[in-house]
């Protein structure tokens, strides 16, 4: 799959000396949802703002459907849709009359049945007449993705897209954003939502104080990072682990009463039928089995106190 967004050693220091940018590489590819997360401060907003045209970098190059960003601001522009985290709209205009009007400021002709598209794919038709003061938070996000989306751009930003939503809407939106990857428009977004990325994007990267610290497909991070956890209830509480479990790394909860067999990356799972056998050797009664796997937001939160 070929990049659409090339990004090479970008760096960004600002006036004060801060550096929110430390040699960033990154391609992201055509028709991807690609999930930026790290923790506040981390450089993904300026990051951002670079790609777009927003923000200038210290040094590096970030190329837009092959156009150089700095030297060719009008080409990218144009193939890009941004969604800010701040709700900036006009609070006594129309919900119509804002989507049509950002189009217009791409310099894109009139197209009133596109404009209902997007609206009626982000569940806003029903509010096209209402001014934007009438409309709920959640809403006036859709609107503004709905403002990105009519100047019909291949790559769409979005800066925390569903902070102060409800888990409803949240859904909806994460819908509405599957349906434009379908469509061929590549998706970019933030979040401190860590089940939002889980639940929607192909590939995952981890940025924190500048750093990029990895790009990986979803699936591949959990698999590769991610762990699992055999867990066993006992009937009757013990006070002290057997040697014979203790050996093949099994742990004794604090009230005495489950002992733990954790592992990963396919290692100890062979060792289940020998903590199972060693148990009933033991002379250990069980009256409940269970297993856990790393969520996402584990992950992240290892990788980011790792480094």
């Amino acid at each position: 799959m070929s990049s659409i967004v090339s990004i090479k050693n970008l760096t960004k220091t600002y006036a004060n000396g801060f550096q929110a940018l430390k040699g960033v590489d990154l391609e992201i590819r055509e028709g991807e949802i690609l999930a930026l997360l790290g923790p506040n401060g981390a450089g993904k907003t300026t990051l951002i703002s670079i790609v777009c045209g927003l923000a200038m970098p210290s040094s590096g190059t970030v190329l837009v459907g092959g156009h150089d960003v700095v030297k060719d601001f009008r080409a990218t522009r144009k193939l890009i849709g941004l969604v800010p985290q701040e709700l900036t709209t006009d609070q006594f205009e129309t919900v119509w009359n804002t989507v049509s009007f950002s189009r217009g400021l791409h310099g894109e002709k009139r197209n009133p049945a596109l404009i209902e598209q997007i609206l009626k794919d982000l569940s806003l038709w029903e509010k096209k007449d209402n001014k934007l003061r009438e409309l709920s938070g959640g809403m006036k996000r859709r609107v503004l993705i709905a403002k990105a989306l009519a100047h019909e751009p291949r790559i769409l930003f979005l800066d925390e897209p569903t902070a102060g939503v409800d888990v409803e809407l949240r859904r909806g939106m994460w819908a509405a954003i599957e349906r434009l990857r379908e469509t061929g428009v590549t998706v970019i977004l933030t979040t401190h939502y860590i089940e939002e990325a889980e639940e929607m994007a192909d590939r995952i990267g981890v940025i924190r104080k500048g750093e990029l610290l990895l790009v990986e497909e979803k699936r591949a991070l959990m698999q590769t990072l991610g762990r699992k956890a055999l867990h066993l209830e006992l009937k009757t509480p013990i006070i002290l682990l057997p040697p014979a479990l203790a050996a093949l790394g099994v742990t004794l909860g604090a009230d005495g009463r489950e002992l733990v067999h954790e592992y990963g990356n396919g290692a100890g799972d062979a060792r289940i039928g020998q903590v199972l056998a060693t148990v009933e050797a033991e002379g250990l009664s069980i009256s409940d089995i269970s297993t856990r796997q790393s969520s996402l937001e584990d992950i992240f939160v290892s990788l980011v106190e790792t480094h």
